[in-house]
């Protein structure tokens, strides 16, 4: 049995010590997500609902600190009939308990999470996206590239600013 080395965000970083916002990868596209097969939480996903939006991935474990602190702006962001942004949340678990499906329902209720979110207890989105700490969020333009990597919390104005732009890109 291969053992994983998974990691939340060091102190330091998520401090802001070090770069918060890293250039995106060109090659990471939001393929990934339409082949999530460990199911989705609030509904699923389709192209066609994702298609011409900004879309955020929120890359998550919902006992992490760092990744609730995330959750007010995004909630902010987030408007369900949005024809300019979308959120996609990735629940990729730390722990047993964060891998028991009723687990992260009641967590979503209690954080007020209603965006569709991938169960990723086996680590293959967070693998695809090469993901390495908790929280990420990946943000995507409007053509489904990737432009902007957000690793840890208190980066609520890099993300709002990112997006910005990328809505304005119409």
């Amino acid at each position: 049995m291969m053992l994983r080395a998974l990691r939340v965000l060091p102190l330091a970083l998520a401090l802001g010590a070090g770069p918060a916002a890293v250039p995106a990868q060109q090659s990471v596209s939001l393929d990934p997500l339409f082949h999530a097969s460990e199911g989705w939480l609030n509904g699923g996903l389709s192209r066609a609902a994702l298609a011409g939006k900004v879309v955020i991935v929120d890359v998550f474990t919902f006992g992490c600190y760092n990744c609730k602190n995330v959750l007010p702006n995004l909630r902010a962001l987030y408007h369900p009939n949005s024809s300019d942004v979308a959120i996609v949340g990735i629940h990729t678990p730390e722990t047993p308990y964060e891998r028991e499906r009723a687990n992260v329902v009641a967590n979503l209720k209690v954080e007020g999470v209603v965006w569709p979110v991938a169960i990723d207890n086996s680590h293959a989105l967070w693998d695809a996206f090469n993901i390495e700490y908790w929280p990420t969020q990946l943000i995507f333009d409007r053509k489904g590239h990737l432009r902007k990597t957000v690793v840890g919390d208190s980066q609520d104005a890099e993300v709002n600013a990112t997006v910005k732009e990328l809505v304005a890109e119409k």
